[in-house]
């Protein structure tokens, strides 16, 4: 528990502002909102499957005690 506490304690206002720099230098101006909307659509698409595969799981439990009841 404690390195955890350490881990998170490293990381400030001085360690977000060398990340943001060097995101900066990598990929230029242009190409950060071009990433992080392709981010945001990636984690979109990913929710929506894992709602979809719940679905069929839900259901296939329904069918299973519907045909033991039978």
């Amino acid at each position: 528990m404690n390195s955890l506490a350490f881990f998170l304690g490293m990381i400030g206002t001085p360690q977000i502002i060398l990340i943001v720099v060097v995101l900066l230098l990598l990929f230029g101006g242009r190409k950060i909102p071009e990433l992080m909307k392709g981010l945001g659509s990636g984690i979109k698409e990913f929710k929506n499957a894992a709602k979809e595969d719940e679905q069929p799981a839900t259901s296939k439990k329904q069918q299973t005690q519907e045909d033991n009841k039978l």
